[in-house]
C-alpha cells in the first residue's frame, strides 16, 4: 500500500464513521442541521447574507455508501453560509507586501498557499475553505486562516462555528468534486452548491479530526521509509517480472508443440462442457459475448493460440455474500485483503455460522477470486484458491471458475500489465474507490494456449519469478 492509499485508508474510514466511535451523548447530524438553518435564517432576515434557492433532496440512490446512525447527508449549499467566486486582479496592488499593501491576493496555486500579490481590502475576514476552481489543481482544497481576496476562478466556503473546518477540509481531500470541460477544466458554483458530504455532529466532527491528526505523522515516516525502498528498487530491473508475463501471454516463454493441439480444438471443449453443465442445471446459459475483432487484438499470438473471453471460457461468474463476517465461526470468509500478490493470504480472517451462505458461496479449488471493488489502483487484483481450507467469498469480490483451463495460467495474464491496462480502462471511479463488474470482467479477453502449453507457461512462470526476487533483494542488500 503506498503512503497515499494508506492515507486514503484513514479519510475514508474518518468519513465513513469508522474511525472513532459514536457517542449518543454528542447528540445527532439533523439537529446540528438544524441549528445551522435556524442560524442562517437570522443572518438573511439581518441582511448579512441572501437566501438561496432550495436545493433538491438527496435521494437514497445518490448516497454513495452507508453512514452511522445519527449522521446526515447534507449538500454543501445547505450547510455554508457564505459562498465566494473569485474574481479578476484589482487594479491596486503590489507583488510585495507593503503597509499599504499588505492583504493576500489568492489565485489557483498550492505553493505560498497561492498567493500571488497583495492588496488593501480583505473580501474574506475570516477563516475559510478555499477550493480552486479552474487548471491544474481543479477541485484541491486549502483552510485559509488569515484575511485575504480570492481572484482567478477560486471558489471560497464560510462556515460557521457550527461546523468544524478541518473536518470539511478531510471530507474535500477524500471527495474532490469533479470538474467539468475538457480544453480547461473547471468547477462551477452550482456543482459546489449541490456537492453531497457526509455530515457527523459536532464534537464528533472534532474528535475525527484529532485522530487524523494523531495518526498524520506515522503516515509521513511510513512516506519515508517507503521513498527509501523505492530509491533501492530503482537500482534493479523492476520490469522484469512484468516482462516474463508479457513474454508469457504473447507465446514467447515456451516453444509450441503441434502434438499439443490447438487452442481452437480446446475452445470447442469448454463449450461443450458448458453446454452439458447448463443441460445437466448445474451452471446458467449466459446471454451470447459479443465476438473479438481484429481491431480488438492489441499483439500477435502464435497460430497455435486463440483470443477468448473471460466469460467464454469460464463458468459461476458470482457476486460473493453480503451478510456481516464474524471473528469466529464455522467457515473462512475470503475478503478483498485476503487477495495478495497473486494469492489468497489466510492472515486476518473472519468466519461465518450461515449454513445458506455456506452452501452457496463455498470455494472450490481452482476457483479464481476477483477484486471487484477498491482502490483505482488495486481494483481487478486476483488470487486463485488453492483448497488449503474451506472457505467462502465475500461482496466485494466475484467468483470465476475456468472451464478446463488452468487456473494458474489465467491468474498470472491476470497479473500482467496487459490485464492492468485493461482494469484501468473498464473501471468506474466513485467517492474513494473504483468499480469493475462481472459484466466488465467477462468482457475480458485474453491469450489462450492448448492446454498442455498452459501447464508448461505456468512452470516456467514459477520457475523464474523466484530468481527475480532473489535478484531484487540481493541487490538492494548491496
Amino acid at each position: 500500500m503506498t503512503p497515499e492509499e494508506l492515507k486514503n485508508s484513514i479519510l475514508q474510514l474518518a468519513i465513513q464513521g469508522k474511525l472513532v466511535e459514536q457517542r449518543t451523548e454528542e447528540g445527532t447530524a439533523e439537529e446540528l442541521y438544524q441549528q445551522i438553518l435556524a442560524e442562517k435564517q437570522q443572518l438573511i432576515k439581518e441582511g448579512k447574507i441572501r437566501k438561496q434557492k432550495p436545493l433538491p433532496e438527496i435521494t437514497e440512490d445518490e448516497t454513495p455508501f452507508e453512514i452511522p446512525k445519527g449522521w446526515e447527508w447534507v449538500r454543501l449549499g445547505d450547510i455554508f453560509i457564505n459562498i465566494t467566486l473569485g474574481g479578476a486582479k484589482p487594479k491596486n496592488f503590489s507583488n510585495k507586501k507593503t503597509d499599504e499593501f499588505n492583504i493576500p491576493l489568492i489565485a489557483n496555486g498550492i505553493k505560498n498557499n497561492g498567493i500571488v500579490g497583495y492588496t488593501s481590502k480583505a473580501l474574506i475576514k475570516e477563516e475559510a475553505l478555499l477550493v480552486y476552481g479552474r487548471g491544474s489543481n481543479v477541485g484541491k482544497v486549502n483552510i485559509i486562516n488569515f484575511p485575504f481576496t480570492p481572484i482567478v476562478n477560486n471558489i471560497v466556503l464560510e462556515f460557521s462555528n457550527k461546523t468544524c473546518l478541518s473536518f470539511l477540509y478531510y471530507v474535500f481531500l477524500l471527495m474532490p468534486e469533479k470538474s467539468t470541460g475538457s480544453a480547461m477544466p473547471q468547477l462551477t458554483k452550482g456543482v459546489t452548491v449541490n456537492k453531497m458530504i457526509p455530515l457527523p455532529p459536532l464534537t464528533e466532527q472534532k474528535r475525527i479530526v484529532a485522530k487524523i491528526e494523531e495518526l498524520l505523522p506515522y503516515i509521513g515516516r511510513y512516506e519515508q521509509a517507503w521513498n527509501e525502498l523505492e530509491e533501492l528498487n530503482k537500482k534493479f530491473p523492476d520490469d522484469l517480472q512484468k516482462s516474463i508475463l508479457q513474454l508469457a501471454i504473447q507465446g514467447k516463454l515456451v516453444e509450441q508443440r503441434p502434438e499439443e493441439g490447438t487452442a481452437e480444438e480446446l475452445h470447442q471443449q469448454i463449450q461443450a462442457e458448458k453446454k452439458r453443465l447448463i443441460k445437466e442445471g448445474k451452471i446458467k446459459k449466459g446471454k451470447p459475448l459479443p465476438e473479438i475483432t481484429e481491431d480488438e487484438i492489441p499483439f500477435d499470438i502464435p497460430e497455435s493460440w486463440k483470443w477468448a473471453s473471460v466469460g467464454d471460457t469460464c463458468t459461476n461468474i458470482q457476486y460473493g455474500t453480503s451478510q456481516k463476517s464474524l471473528k469466529s465461526g464455522k467457515t473462512a470468509v475470503l475478503r478483498m485483503g485476503n487477495i495478495q500478490d497473486g494469492k489468497v493470504d489466510y492472515g486476518d480472517l473472519l468466519y461465518s455460522s450461515d449454513v445458506s451462505d455456506i452452501n452457496k458461496y463455498i470455494l472450490l479449488p481452482g476457483d479464481l477470486l476477483f477484486n471487484r471493488t477498491n482502490s483505482k489502483e488495486l481494483v481487478g487484483k486476483t488470487a486463485i484458491y488453492k483448497g488449503d481450507k474451506p472457505a467462502i467469498f465475500a461482496g466485494y469480490l466475484i467468483r470465476i471458475t475456468p472451464v478446463l483451463l488452468d487456473s494458474d495460467y489465467l491468474n498470472y495474464v491476470m497479473q500482467s500489465q496487459f490485464y492492468w491496462t485493461y482494469c484501468q480502462t473498464v473501471r468506474s471511479d466513485a467517492i474513494g474507490q473504483s468499480n469493475i463488474n462481472a459484466e466488465k470482467l467477462k468482457g475480458f479477453f485474453f491469450p489462450l494456449p492448448p492446454l498442455a502449453e498452459q501447464k508448461r507457461i505456468v512452470a516456467k512462470i514459477e520457475e523464474l519469478l523466484p530468481l527475480c526476487e532473489k535478484l531484487k533483494w540481493d541487490g538492494q542488500a548491496t
